[in-house]
């Protein structure tokens, strides 16, 4: 599906159907980039493309074998890629007691292993770039953890974390620099959280342009870590010195179904 606008800088966002990927896509459109979306249902992925006169490619980032073949498809096309997004997610929805072994494999598949397959397959385009970037699309619940929240969605984003900080040491030697974004409540197709937040906490539900601009910010800022809403860092904190009252008040908020 190649368009034309060969001068323009090169962007992937996965996820890019919906939500806080298909928001980040048109705010890259604005700026100028040419987006290649990838996500796993074409329907909605063709009419954000065609919105913003963009590419697309069906794929699930969490099948490894799936990327390598999308990632050399748009190589081809497009040998140097500026700007890699990786924003695919999907809910883990129980605990780890609760949730069938099925989708606790997909939570780790797609939340985790789709970062490091995309970035692995995409490495040589970011390299052809030069001075590329990556933006890893975590959560707030990738540095805090407690009662209230999906186990097997917050260990993903866990390891999602720790692995944005680690390879952004392995990057820099390669002129490719790494942002990491830790939106906090975000309502999306995927994520309904109104829904499932107790009243009084939906004021602070964001909708997914406020964490498409957060990115752009951190981009022309060049920061590397970037909290949305801010004040989630004093969470992650205190997620550090006082671990057992994060705990309390995870359970105080029973949030009716975990994410």
């Amino acid at each position: 599906m190649q368009k034309t606008g060969k001068e323009r800088p090169v962007a992937v966002v996965t996820g890019g159907s919906s939500g806080i990927g298909a928001a980040l896509a048109r705010a890259l459109h604005r700026r100028g980039y040419l987006c290649v979306l990838l996500a796993r249902g074409e329907e909605r992925l063709r009419r954000v493309a065609a919105e913003i006169d963009g590419e697309y490619e069906t794929c699930d980032v969490g099948d490894r074998e799936a990327v390598e073949r999308v990632a050399a498809r748009v190589l081809a096309r497009h040998p140097r890629l500026h700007l890699l997004v990786n924003n695919a997610g999907v809910p883990g929805r129980a605990g780890f007691l609760d949730a069938d072994p099925e989708r606790i494999e997909l939570v780790t598949r797609v939340n985790y292993l789709g970062s490091v397959w995309c970035l692995r397959a995409f490495l040589p385009g970011l390299q052809a770039a030069g001075r590329a970037r990556v933006v890893n699309v975590v959560s707030v619940a990738g540095a805090v953890a407690g009662a209230g929240t999906s186990g097997p969605y917050t260990a993903s984003k866990h390891a999602q974390l720790a692995f944005s900080r680690s390879v952004a040491a392995e990057l820099a030697f390669r002129g490719i620099r790494v942002h990491t974004l830790l939106p906090g409540f975000v309502e999306t197709e995927g994520f309904p959280q109104r829904r499932v937040l107790p009243r009084p906490l939906h004021r602070i539900v964001i909708e997914p342009g406020e964490v498409a601009e957060a990115v752009l910010r951190a981009l022309d800022r060049d920061r590397a870590e970037v909290y949305v809403p801010r004040y989630y860092q004093l969470v992650a904190i205190a997620q550090v010195i006082a671990p057992r009252l994060v705990s309390r008040l995870g359970r105080s908020a029973r949030v009716r179904k975990p994410a």
